[in-house]
This record gives structure tokens, sequence and C-alpha cells, in this order.
């Protein structure tokens, strides 16, 4: 298992895009506020030798300053593309990232964070949930 906390107040990427152009075609850019808090976030996540390459489940606590009403699905995409830029998974496809199960926004006006836990998802727990569906079926 492996546990962090970035201290800082949680971002997304889809708050205030930019269209941009290149070469004659739109692309989006995410905010400079998404990419100062994406810089930022390295200085709280440990270097790793090698990333973690197997599946896995990434439990996600964030700590938000205000009650305002967020996109979990957006705050945990954000997340994902950091810990595959700063190395510590190797991609944030379905075969690495199997669930985020757990993860949920709390209020903390006086420290927002994101806390992050990673477990390994063992092989059998695939098993077990598609028992579990095969028993409701008959």
């Amino acid at each position: 298992m492996i546990k962090f906390t970035i201290h800082l107040e949680p971002r997304t990427k889809k708050n205030h895009q930019r269209i941009a152009m290149k070469n004659g075609r739109p692309f989006i850019l995410p905010s400079p506020q998404y990419k100062q808090y994406e810089h930022d976030c390295g200085y709280f996540i440990k270097p790793r030798s090698k990333p973690i390459d197997k599946a896995v489940n990434i439990r996600c606590l964030f700590f938000m300053k205000t009650r305002r009403k967020c996109d979990l699905t957006n705050l945990l995409e954000a997340i994902d593309d950091i810990l595959v830029k700063y190395g510590v998974i190797a991609d944030d496809n379905y075969n690495i990232i199997q669930s985020h199960d757990g993860s949920r926004v709390f209020v903390d006006k006086d420290d927002p964070r994101t806390e992050i836990i990673i477990e390994e998802v063992r092989e059998n727990d695939g098993q077990a949930e598609r028992n579990s569906k095969d028993a409701r079926k008959e």
C-alpha cells in the first residue's frame, strides 16, 4: 500500500479550459490554474524507481476549501493524469486503475488537500465479482 497527501486545494482539468489552434486545428488546453496545480503536486509526490504497472485501486479523499459543488469524476481524472505524469503509475487505463473504490469529497476549509491510497488489486477480487453476478442470474 502506498499513501501520501497533496497539501493543495484540489483542482480539475475541466474548469476554465481554453481552445487553441495548432496547424489550423482547434484543441483544448487546461487552464493556467490547473497547470500550476499539476506542477505543484510534484512537490508532494515521491519519485518511484519503477511506475506501478499492476492492477490497483486508487482511493482519493478530496478535502475542498468550500461546500461548492464539484464533480468527483473530474477530480479523479486530474489525479490519475498527475500520477502518470510523475511516474507513480505507468498508465491510467483500466488494466492498471481498476477502481477508485472509497473515493469521496469532504470539506475542510482550514486544510484543503487530497489524500491518496493506492492498493494492489488481487486477481481473485475480480473473480469474486463475476461469481457474485453469476449467482444473481440463477
